[in-house]
């Protein structure tokens, strides 16, 4: 083969249909037309002379030589990738950079909208496209579709190829309305079981301190659910009592007048990491941005109480 009608286009459809499994969910993922991808298949079974991919039943299988070639040719995109786009050094004052960041509601507030506010200052020229957490933010890594992920460590399983880092650990505490009048300076937990509860998801998922308070067996009268980042502003003028992490509570507590107190259950704190993927761990301007987020994270990593 001459590498020299070797377009790296077809290399990067190739990993995007080994990935998808199909043509159709390869030309989504590439943004072009399914006809405009059947046809890139048709190039790379000419380069390989190999049918790459074969239809059994409904769906497609790739072929022998194309599962032997999936691994090497995405370690080769990834080192391609890398040179394009490393520099020997990261300047922030000077070099422009976009970082994409998928993170959890409670990330995005604690950490990574502050870090948006020193990036003025510290790099001008470096920005934060953040978005949600979804489901495939793993394969979403690995395809260097996203720079870094922020969530808690239990939502990545065991032998996942990426590298990690506890960004903080933050505790609960107990939030209500601050003239509440049945709750004074301490809440038992008879009278967090009594009240109006208001439950809470994030990125569409169950709290994770809703399922903790599950296996507990800690009964709850459930009036409203609703996403983290709302549940602090809900509580105004109401009876409902919730659990938020100290650190964001503490934050808001007296803008929205809330009521901060220690939970009468033992709770794990609320414990988040970045992850990102090998060929992102040496390259300097990714070291800096983990460094940024560690620095932004530092107070959240400090002991904190319901009275500080």
């Amino acid at each position: 083969m001459d590498l020299a009608d070797v377009d790296i286009n077809l290399l990067v459809a190739f990993d995007a249909l080994m990935s998808e499994g199909g043509v159709t969910a390869a030309a989504n993922r590439m943004h072009v037309g399914q006809s405009a991808m059947s046809a890139t298949l048709l190039r790379l079974r000419r380069l390989l002379d190999d049918p790459v991919l074969v239809r059994t039943g409904r769906t497609m299988a790739p072929t022998p030589l194309a599962l032997s070639l999936t691994s090497p040719i995405r370690e080769a995109l990834n080192q391609i990738d890398q040179l394009l786009t490393e520099r020997p050094a990261f300047d922030p004052a000077r070099d422009h950079r976009t970082f994409s960041i998928r993170a959890s509601e409670y990330a995005t507030v604690a950490v990574l909208h502050p870090l948006s506010v020193k990036l003025r200052n510290i790099a001008p020229n470096v920005s934060l496209r953040i978005s949600p957490v979804m489901p495939r933010f793993i394969e979403d890594l690995t395809h260097n579709d996203f720079d870094l992920v922020i969530v808690p460590p239990q939502f990545v399983g065991a032998g996942s190829p990426v590298h990690s880092q506890v960004l903080y650990e933050d505790p609960y505490v107990v939030a209500v309305d601050k003239s509440h009048p049945d709750v004074t300076d301490s809440i038992d937990l008879a009278l967090f079981t009594s009240l109006p509860y208001l439950a809470q998801k994030s990125s569409g998922n169950r709290a994770l301190v809703e399922v903790q308070l599950d296996r507990l067996g800690i009964e709850r009268r459930t009036e409203v659910t609703t996403d983290f980042g709302l549940a602090p502003f809900l509580l105004r003028d109401t009876l409902l009592v919730t659990l938020i992490p100290v650190s964001f509570a503490s934050f808001l507590a007296e803008g929205v007048g809330l009521k901060l107190l220690e939970p009468p259950m033992r709770l794990d704190p609320v414990t988040e990491s970045m992850f990102w993927t090998s060929h992102r761990d040496d390259e300097p301007a990714h070291r800096w941005l983990r460094t940024q987020l560690l620095e932004m994270a530092g107070p959240l990593r400090s002991e904190t109480t319901p009275g500080d």
